[in-house]
């Protein structure tokens, strides 16, 4: 028996100002769909306030309550969601089921090349919001700024909706950043580029050892984390194989932030584990409360040493989600964000977004970017060093900088 595709995803608007919007999936399970779906919901800028999502291990039922803007493209939400659920037919003879970590058919990169005749402040966020705007997502970024004070920005991006090749996207893509730049825009093109420009494109491989080592830390700083608990940040993760023989019941109390479920569902997907049955929300004070019931391998998670090492990994990704660091480039400052990449090779949506627009806020305009993707302690990184323009009469301090853009990219605005 089919089911029609409008019941796969169907989306509840708010009835009044400050309600919630409800989106419920139901299609068959695969591991790792929850984290495809928050990654999606995060990308549209939306938070998630409460959840619950269930499965007998080929069918789940996933609602979600999700707060945030209020010109969301609704109608483009559900067709992205729906491309990530598994195949919305009957699972009798369809093999529906793709593992977590296999990465799907890479998409066409292409170069968006463009000079300005000069340079503002919150330029890079208005581009980078006319690309969010039309589905193209920023893979690398170059951006220089000659003596003389032009701007020359090099964008490997790629297309969502696979259309960059066509003239009329192309066509499309300039109109708009025209719209958004105005008279400063000199010249734009937008022309398809090969793996290995792709390759040369991530900048330079060398990150600073003393930046590395303090950054992207796996562990825990013992002086803040007495009892178990992080003073500033509380955390507690509770594992319990009591109530069930054949699951385990993962308990988190830990405080909001952007993406929080995003990043729950995203280590638990990197470890392979199934959410059999799930419920969260914020509570309104700033924090959350989470139970999760999950297998690993069709079996309950009993080996001290594997809850420790999930146990561990949790805790950090909700202490610190994303590294963030200012510091010294010679005689110039640099703000430096690391974001984990999943092991399906998907970074963090809206990072760059989010930076940008914090700086944009505090009046602190940018004078170069580049973003690489390094191996670090094991894991790959997704890397933005953001080279800062100091040459106003007035410079933000650097604490300032760093409180203003880790607000926003945490959501704590």
């Amino acid at each position: 028996m089919d089911i029609l595709r409008e019941d796969v995803v169907v989306i509840s608007p708010a009835e009044k100002a400050g309600d919630s919007t409800v989106i419920s999936v139901n299609c068959p399970d695969k591991t790792g769909l929850g984290c495809d779906l928050c990654r999606i919901i995060l990308l549209f800028g939306l938070s998630i306030a409460r959840g619950d999502f269930s499965t007998d291990g080929k069918w789940c039922y996933i609602v979600l309550w999700v707060v945030g803007k209020t010109k969301t493209r609704w109608d483009l939400l559900e067709k992205r969601l729906l491309e990530v659920c598994p195949s919305y037919f009957s699972t009798s003879g369809i093999n529906y089921y793709r593992y977590a970590n296999q990465q799907s058919k890479p998409l066409n990169v292409f170069l968006l090349k463009f000079w300005c005749s000069s340079d503002r402040k919150g330029l890079l966020h208005d581009v980078t919001r006319v690309l969010f705007d039309l589905e193209l997502t920023i893979k690398r970024v170059k951006v220089s700024t000659i003596p003389d004070g032009k701007v020359m920005d090099l964008f490997f991006i790629t297309d969502t909706r696979e259309l960059l090749h066509t003239k009329e996207r192309q066509g499309q893509t300039i109109l708009h950043l025209k719209s958004a730049l105005g008279d400063i825009l000199e010249s734009c093109e937008i022309e398809s580029v090969g793996p290995e420009i792709t390759a040369c494109s991530q900048g330079t491989s060398f990150l600073p050892s003393a930046i590395t080592e303090d950054m992207f830390s796996l562990e825990l700083p013992a002086e803040r984390y007495p009892g178990g608990l992080l003073a500033s940040n509380p955390i507690s993760i509770t594992v319990d194989n009591t109530l069930s023989p054949s699951h385990t019941l993962i308990q988190v109390l830990c405080q909001d932030h952007k993406g929080l479920i995003y990043d729950i569902m995203r280590t638990l997907k990197d470890y392979n584990i199934q959410v059999s049955y799930g419920r969260f929300f914020a509570n309104g004070k700033g924090g959350c409360e989470l139970d999760f019931i999950v297998q690993a391998d069709g079996k309950k998670i009993v080996d001290p040493k594997k809850q420790d090492a999930l146990c561990s990994r949790l805790r950090m990704e909700l202490w610190r989600p994303l590294r963030l660091a200012v510091v010294s480039r010679g005689p110039d400052t640099e703000l430096l964000v690391a974001n984990p990449v999943e092991l399906s090779g998907r970074g963090r949506p809206l990072v760059f977004h989010d930076i940008t627009l914090a700086l944009k806020n505090l009046n602190t305009q940018i004078f170069s970017v580049e973003i690489g993707r390094h191996m670090i302690c094991d894991r790959e990184w997704e890397v933005y060093r953001i080279l800062l323009d100091e040459g106003d009469s007035y410079t933000v301090p650097r604490n300032k900088i760093e409180e203003g853009v880790r607000k926003m990219l945490m959501g704590w605005e």
